[in-house]
């Protein structure tokens, strides 16, 4: 069962360096016994909803200490290294050798 960060007092893994950006904040819940599901949480107002919107960050293996990628918001994609996420997301950018320049 999914609980919410303030429930269980789940907190972001200790080595999770991002910071959220303006009007964000970060929230996680258990998705499995050992996986924990980051949140990204939009707290603008939308005219669609009266609830906080938000996407998946990803995912973080508390056993392996490994963060992943999203392939959705219920199922972990790739490893990935913390170094190489942004603060929007865990999934890689699939940029050719100027993209990378220009972008990183």
């Amino acid at each position: 069962m999914k609980q919410s960060l303030s429930l269980m007092n789940l907190s972001l893994p200790d080595d999770f360096s991002h910071q959220p950006p303006k009007n964000y904040s970060y929230e996680v819940t258990q998705l499995r016994r050992n996986v924990l599901a980051i949140w990204l949480r939009d707290h603008r107002s939308y005219s669609y909803t009266n609830d906080d919107v938000r996407t998946i960050w990803g995912f973080y293996d508390t056993k392996k200490r490994e963060y992943f990628a999203p392939v959705n918001a219920k199922k972990p994609g790739q490893s990935v290294d913390i170094s190489d996420t942004r603060d929007y997301t865990a999934m890689q950018l699939n940029l050719n050798p100027l993209e990378y320049v220009l972008y990183s």
